[in-house]
């Protein structure tokens, strides 16, 4: 990997996404697959939901499908991240790996077969999240076994950068083959399929993987996966406050800030509905993926901890100022904004997780990442919607957005140890 640290083109590329990861053929082979399948699982994404409507005509099954899919990530989130630190990660990632194949499989067999199950499709979304739950933190673990810790940031970027582009692009190309036809038998299964096909280039990458098994214990004794193994997790997060802060962040940020609840409230009273709503939807990956495809300056970036607080900080306020926008272009404007700040935070969290934390610690860590990713802005959604409830869509969205930045800011000077983090710090030896 010597290749891969030699310094930057000054100048306007200075400011492009650093691709130096992508040198590192173990990591561009696991990039790449990633990526691939990541844009054919937005297809099944779409298409379960539609399946489920046009078999019940009732949303509240549709909305069964998301307590299906969050109840196995809560639980197996954080089993899985235990089991990353104590076998090979690249056998976690390739069992669940399959695992996640046969659950899409699964959705191809019975639509083929035309079953008509509501509860098969229920059955098969928690298998198919349980299976993301075990896979998610030992591909995100490996990281700095895969490149330079300088290039972390750098590799983090890439990843959130193309999951990003993946949601804007794969649900508009799956809306297209789904409209193709009104006969839902004839349009899921190819939906289904396209997931599975695309889904090989994750097997492939994760097959070509180096072995990393866990590094050797100061004890000589073997790791275990149990429920003392997630404990232990905990117990370390809990004394180290600079990754303790960094969660606690995003938790406010998600919780008191995700308007997404909001959407078909405002876009119906200010923009008369129609295709606001999907534009205030998109706003927020869009921005996103702007900032991951502006964002050389992030692995040039000392003081992270600093840097992440005023990330979370944008955020706020630029969710708050976008509620309190009439215009449906300068709305859709700062939620871009708002995306950008949130690709930062993003970023430069993981970056601190899997540089600061020891090997042993990181599965774990990433464990709970994956339940704090996917339950704070579900959390948030509650949120939102039960404060409109009583004050009104506008005052839930605004009052968060600045309920958000302020508790930062608060939080970070109540304990400085966040702000005070820097890149340099990092691992100072801990790493059996």
């Amino acid at each position: 990997m010597t290749g891969v640290q030699e310094a930057r083109p000054r100048g306007l590329r200075r400011w492009a996404i650093d691709v130096r990861p992508l040198r590192v053929p173990a990591y561009r082979r696991l990039w790449l697959g990633n990526t691939v399948a990541m844009f054919g699982f937005q297809f099944t994404a779409v298409a379960v939901p539609v399946e489920m409507y046009a078999l019940t005509r009732d949303s509240f099954w549709v909305g069964l499908l998301g307590v299906a899919a969050f109840v196995p990530l809560l639980i197996f989130g954080l089993w899985g991240g235990a089991v990353a630190d104590a076998r090979d990660r690249r056998a976690v990632l390739l069992g669940g790996s399959v695992l996640l194949w046969a659950s899409t499989l699964g959705l191809l067999a019975q639509a083929l077969l035309n079953v008509g199950s509501p509860v098969l499709l229920l059955a098969l979304m928690a298998l198919q999240s349980v299976a993301f739950a075990i896979t998610a933190p030992a591909r995100s673990a490996m990281l700095p076994r895969l490149v330079p810790d300088d290039l972390v940031p750098a590799a983090s970027t890439l990843n959130y950068t193309t999951f990003t582009a993946a949601s804007v692009a794969g649900p508009l190309v799956a809306g297209l083959i789904l409209s193709a036809s009104p006969d839902t038998t004839v349009v899921l299964p190819i939906a289904y399929g396209v997931d599975a096909v695309l889904f090989t280039a994750m097997l492939w990458a994760a097959l070509r993987l180096p072995a990393l098994p866990p590094e050797p214990t100061t004890d000589g004794q073997a790791r275990r996966a149990g429920l003392a193994s997630v404990i232990d997790g905990f117990r370390y997060l809990a004394t180290t406050p600079v990754l303790l802060l960094s969660f606690g962040v995003d938790l406010i940020a998600m919780i008191l800030a995700m308007p997404r609840a909001l959407f078909p409230e405002i876009a119906h009273e200010r923009f008369g509905g129609g295709g606001a709503v999907g534009l205030l939807y998109s706003a927020i990956a869009i921005g996103s993926m702007v900032g991951g495809l502006t964002s050389g300056w992030i692995g040039r970036l000392r003081r992270q901890g600093l840097g992440l607080v005023l990330a979370v900080v944008a955020w706020g306020v630029a969710i708050a100022a976008a509620g309190l926008a009439h215009q449906l272009w300068l709305m859709v404007l700062l939620l871009a904004v708002a995306g950008a700040a949130d690709l930062v935070s993003a970023v430069l969290r993981q970056s601190m997780m899997l540089v600061y934390a020891p090997d042993r610690m990181r599965g774990r860590l990433q464990g709970v990442n994956t339940v704090v990713v996917a339950g704070g802005p579900r959390l948030g959604d509650l949120r939102a919607g039960t404060m409109a409830a009583g004050f009104g869509g506008g005052v839930a969205w605004v009052a968060g957005g600045l309920a958000s930045a302020v508790l930062v800011v608060v939080l970070a000077v109540a304990f400085p140890a966040l702000l005070r983090y820097r890149a340099a710090t990092a691992s100072s030896g801990d790493r059996t």
